[in-house]
């Protein structure tokens, strides 16, 4: 879809809060509405095992804070996931950083950024918003919190990573490839049995990123925002252009305005693209979840997919897209 005809279509003005048709991407699938039910749990891309870690959870009678929690810790410790935890992929300088955020139902949050040397930083999140008067703890500062609460230091940087990391040192080409680089985040919402609301966010950031670079996972409102009495909504791709929008917080606004999550990613996509000429050349993906259990997402470039779990299925959709 041409980006004059998609802005056309919108019909957005101001704050971009007129009415919207329901369907304007290119990807044939159906609006991700269902009927009212609970619980439920997303994940960005492709996480099958952490998606339905949470969700068993769910049809336990966990609580959607903890669902979350346990649910992306699966792809913190997962070596062979190079984006999230331990075994993710180095900065330029061959240090492994981690990013996360987490917040209940309550409105509470916590996040880490710049995390070295421990397999959890959801873990630690949680910690912060509960242990603490701070909502960010960063650098040496999370870690020394992280140790002083009884997480174990850990070396996260892989043979494999380090070896990959060697060979990129020979060329240092810092262009990131679009739904191989981009998906460098697990996002995940849970709304429990008794219709609360959590999520979290957890990454290892961009590959080869700056020394001290800190992306959207860790900024309430960019990579995640939640507020129990509309929704909530995460993202993921190229986090610099996330937080110019503070897109997830803008997701969780327009459907608090009566709009579906369909069309509130969709029209937070409007707002990032109409900023950047430069869409064509990054990727970055929504993902939201309102209280009905309703579902939407939407990504720039085709081949995001992420994972719901109801009614004990546990299934990767693919999401709609503006390219």
């Amino acid at each position: 879809m041409k980006r004059r005809n998609f802005i056309r279509k919108t019909g957005l003005t101001g704050l971009g809060l007129s009415v919207m048709p329901t369907s304007y991407s290119r990807n044939s699938l159906e609006e991700f509405i269902a009927p009212a039910f609970k619980p439920v749990c997303i994940t960005t891309w492709n996480f099958h095992e952490a998606n339905k870690k949470a969700g068993k959870l769910l049809d336990n009678k966990t609580s959607a804070l903890d669902a979350v929690e346990q649910g992306v810790r699966v792809e913190e410790k997962n070596i062979k996931n190079h984006t999230v935890g331990n075994g993710g992929t180095p900065d330029r300088d061959g240090f492994v950083t981690l990013d996360a955020s987490i917040m209940g139902p309550d409105g509470d949050c916590g996040s880490v950024a710049f995390l070295q040397n421990i397999e959890h930083p959801i873990s630690v999140a949680r910690k912060i918003m509960e242990r603490t008067p701070h909502k960010m703890l960063v650098g040496k500062g999370a870690y020394s919190f992280a140790i002083n609460n009884g997480f174990k230091p850990k070396n996260l940087l892989s043979p494999e990573s380090r070896e990959k990391w060697e060979e990129w040192l020979e060329h240092k080409d810092y262009k990131p490839i679009i739904n191989i680089e981009n998906h460098d985040t697990i996002g995940m919402l849970c709304l429990d049995q008794n219709g609360d609301m959590a999520g979290a966010c957890t990454t290892s950031g961009l590959a080869y990123k700056m020394h001290g670079r800190v992306g959207d996972s860790p900024i309430i409102g960019s990579g995640l925002f939640v507020d129990n009495e509309v929704g909530g909504a995460v993202a993921t791709g190229l986090g610099e252009e996330i937080m110019k929008n503070v897109s997830s917080f803008l997701i969780v606004e327009l459907m608090r305005q009566g709009k579906s999550p369909q069309e509130s990613c969709e029209i937070a996509m409007q707002r990032l693209i109409s900023k950047n000429p430069s869409y064509n050349d990054f990727q970055v993906a929504f993902l939201a979840l309102n209280k009905k259990g309703e579902v939407g997402s939407f990504c720039i470039h085709q081949g995001f997919t992420f994972m719901k779990y109801a009614k004990t299925i546990n299934e990767n959709i693919s999401s709609k897209s503006l390219l």
